[in-house]
């Protein structure tokens, strides 16, 4: 504990507050309730009270590459995740923080703290953590991957330990069952730690893994959002959009609420992680955020009611087919209907995908 009056950064460092938050399971159902402290991390001033913030986070699609390698091989993916992960990061710079409200020493009540581990809410925290994890891992045989750089691997004897990390959630798998053994222990030597069985649930995905492969599907998710924009009891639609009335500028039609717009195309824009279906509708209705009209807002709105035809599609991930990359590319030559301009596009995929309901 240091003395307030000595040190000039104090008022531009963080205070402490508390923050409550129910941990819930992906139906809902709460788990357990949380409480910590949390630094008020608005408070700190770049360059002085941190530096560098940034921390490899995973992407969506390298989710889906991992659990589509994971069908091809035949082995299960394991989830868990760290308690309380960001305080095991140590951090660099010289930060201070006020005694929490109600928790003040009453002898030294104008003392502060000086921060050796990283709180929750610093800016710098994330990146501490992941410095803390990376650094553990590589000392116990892991290697970073080139590209990825949340992905570690470790090879033993012909068999690999595949470890995904995004902030404190790790999902892992291996060719060799006393592999994913051994990991939990060390991370449990290491670290807190909460194993969660086999993977179920992740990131708003929900993953079902059975012995010809592994469905992926945001079925919950369209629930929610039918459910958020009043579409659960409307008509459905058998396509997500009408190729005969292709969308224009339309400037003659009346306005509409571009919060609430952009608030839909926002969260379709998630769900499109297990739904490729309705991509090429959800970006022709994104181009027109800035200004979108009525006719606009009917086009999101067939996209709604097509997912309420259609809740459950999902993405299937067989271990019979090939793991290979395909690579899907088309040109349209002239044919925006806005400028004339040519549009072409291509996507990667891990296959095997497709549809399937279940």
């Amino acid at each position: 504990m240091h003395d307030e009056q000595s040190h000039y950064k104090q008022d531009k460092t963080n205070n402490k507050a508390k923050q409550k938050r129910n941990k819930k399971y992906e139906r809902g159902i709460v788990i357990r309730n949380k409480a910590r402290l949390v630094a008020q991390g608005y408070t700190q001033e770049e360059g002085i009270d941190y530096d560098e913030v940034f921390a490899p986070v995973a992407r969506i699609e390298a989710i889906r590459i991992f659990l589509a390698y994971a069908s091809y091989m035949g082995f299960t993916v394991y989830q868990m995740d760290v308690k309380s992960a960001f305080m095991y990061g140590q951090i660099e710079e010289e930060v201070y923080v006020c005694q929490p409200s109600g928790f003040e020493d009453p002898g030294h009540p104008d003392k502060v703290y000086k921060v050796v581990k990283a709180l929750y809410g610093l800016h710098q925290a994330p990146r501490a953590w992941y410095d803390t994890l990376a650094t553990y891992l590589l000392s116990n045989g892991f290697q970073r991957g080139q590209i990825d750089q949340t992905l570690f691997i470790k090879s033993q004897k012909g068999h690999i330990l595949l470890v995904q990390i995004y902030v404190d959630d790790i999902i892992f798998g291996s060719t060799k069952k006393e592999l994913c053994d051994e990991f939990e222990k060390l991370m449990k030597d290491k670290f807190q730690m909460s194993s969660m069985g086999e993977l179920t649930f992740f990131l708003g995905l929900q993953v079902q893994q059975r012995k010809k492969g592994i469905f992926i599907s945001q079925d919950k998710y369209v629930y929610e959002i039918l459910r958020k924009f009043n579409y659960s009891d409307v008509k459905s639609a058998s396509t997500p959009t009408d190729l005969e009335k292709p969308l224009v500028q339309d400037g003659d039609a009346d306005d509409v609420d571009e919060h609430l717009y952009r608030s839909m195309i926002g969260s379709l824009m998630y769900l499109t992680a297990s739904r490729p279906d309705i991509m090429f509708a959800l970006c022709a209705c994104a181009r027109f955020q800035v200004s979108p009209k009525t006719s606009h807002l009917l086009a999101v709105k067939r996209i709604f009611r097509y997912l309420k035809g259609k809740p459950s599609l999902c993405l299937w991930y067989s271990e019979d087919s090939p793991l290979e990359l395909v690579a899907y590319t088309d040109s349209d030559y002239a044919g925006a209907t806005l400028d004339r301009k040519s549009t072409t596009g291509g996507s990667l995929d891990p296959k095997p995908i497709a549809g399937l309901w279940v």
